[in-house]
């Protein structure tokens, strides 16, 4: 299985740097019984039926991306010089994160960074061409801190059309995110607004919520020909009692289990992975799923539409089957769907 074999021409006009307005507007490809179907978000309240349980992965992005001034003194006096930073994960130690650093090979240990009048850091240690970096405050302190001096850490392909800005935190937020943790938004959740999520509860339709801080690494690129060699990323996950006894009693009783998103069909995946069958489950994941993957929870999957050559197709391949896969996209471009984080959606749905 090579990695050649998940490649494909995008028209760079394709890639969405804007979501649609209102979150629902965007279009929705419809892959079914061998059919391919064009609609819109909206339309989901058609589309999903009564007693089935979207999976959400409730994980909130964090205001990642810093800007700043590195402090130093040296024999000519004391300077200044920018410095950005992308918040990774957090360490052990209360209060230090793990952190991409421009430029790191610059900056010495125990160098301070400013970044507004009430947030600064001090470099602590390097490696594998990361920094760690001790944080002037803690808990409360520290998040209003974050909220007012960090951007949105917009994917790669994004941040190199423009810079993230003050609707980026609303834009790249889903409505319905609880627990701080993600550096990347699970984007096919962006999609749902109040008013969709209030009709298809009229609907009869059900939720589950599941949590996956999403990291950085979903934007790292496979670097192997021979993808089965390729290593993922590991991310923090849990699935609580109740949303696996939710996931549990759907499966028991013939209802579709469809996760709203790559990230929450990994996670509950991950969790089924020891017995086949769905539990109570929490720590870090690097499941990776390419085609031969045995699926023992998710019937359907809600998705955008994926970088080529990312572990992303391969997964989207494991799900649908490789040439399913090629026909899908090859509509989406003809009919110019928009791709990647703000992009367009689809709904996958394999053949029994």
């Amino acid at each position: 299985m090579k990695l050649s074999d998940f490649d494909f021409y995008l028209p760079e006009d394709l890639i969405a740097t804007r979501p649609a307005k209102p979150r629902s507007s965007a279009r929705l490809l419809l892959a079914k019984d061998g059919a391919i179907k064009d609609a819109h978000v909206s339309d989901l309240v058609k589309i999903f039926q009564p007693g089935d349980l979207l999976v959400l992965n409730n994980t909130k992005v964090i205001p990642a991306r810093l800007f700043g001034v590195r402090k130093r003194e040296s024999v000519h006096g004391s300077g200044e010089a920018k410095i950005e930073v992308t918040l990774l994960e957090p360490t052990a130690t209360p209060g230090t994160w793990w952190a991409l650093i421009k430029p790191l090979r610059k900056v010495k240990e125990g160098e301070v960074m400013v970044f507004s009048e009430t947030l600064s850091a001090t470099l602590t240690g390097k490696d594998d061409g990361q920094g760690t970096l001790q944080f002037n405050l803690l808990g409360d302190d520290f998040d209003t801190a974050l909220a007012e001096a960090g951007a949105m850490p917009l994917p790669p392909y994004i941040a190199a059309r423009r810079p993230a800005d003050a609707q980026d935190k609303d834009d790249y937020q889903t409505v319905f995110a609880q627990h701080s943790g993600a550096v990347a938004a699970p984007t096919a959740s962006l999609h749902f607004d109040a008013a969709l999520l209030g009709e298809l509860k009229e609907r009869c339709v059900e939720f589950a919520e599941v949590t996956l801080h999403v990291g950085a690494g979903t934007f790292l690129p496979v670097k192997v020909e021979d993808v089965t060699t390729h290593k993922m990323h590991a991310e923090w996950g849990q699935v609580d009692e109740t949303a696996a006894d939710q996931i549990t009693a759907a499966k028991r009783e013939g209802r579709r289990v469809i996760p709203v998103g790559t990230t929450a069909l990994r996670l509950i995946e991950s969790a089924a992975a020891q017995t086949g069958e769905i539990a109570p489950w929490e720590g870090e994941t690097d499941i990776f799923i390419y085609p031969g993957f045995k699926f023992n929870v998710a019937d359907a999957l809600m998705t955008n539409f994926h970088l080529p050559k990312s572990t992303l197709m391969m997964l989207v391949s494991a799900l649908m089957g490789k040439e399913r896969v090629d026909q899908i996209y090859t509509h989406a471009i003809a009919n110019e769907y928009r791709f990647f984080s703000y992009g367009d959606s689809s709904l996958l749905v394999p053949e029994k």
